[in-house]
């Protein structure tokens, strides 16, 4: 694509969001899970999320929450190709750690 899609106020506010939406679960953390998903989704030519699914897991636990949260994001600014506004796949990471 010539344009890429953008997510409401930037990069850093994405993460921003990530950070500020990710639940660590309790059972995950108690176990001492930690680790990066990538979640890989569509975001649709009207600036949705689509289609996300796991495209690198860490454990169940912390994969279905990885979902959750990108599946919460507000709408994104399209992409754009050739001046029109176009589906485009993207991979998000969620990160959590332990503190």
């Amino acid at each position: 694509v010539e344009e890429a899609p953008e997510f409401p106020g930037g990069m850093e506010e994405c993460v921003k969001f990530i950070k500020q939406n990710t639940l660590y679960p309790i059972e995950a953390h108690r176990k001492g899970i930690h680790g990066r998903v990538l979640v890989s989704c569509v975001i649709s030519d009207k600036g949705v999320i689509e289609s996300p699914h796991i495209y690198r897991s860490v454990d169940p636990l912390l994969d279905a929450e990885a979902l959750r949260v990108i599946q919460s994001m507000p709408k994104w600014k399209p992409g754009k190709q050739r001046g029109k506004e176009v589906n485009v796949k993207y991979t998000l990471p969620v990160v959590f750690r332990l503190q």
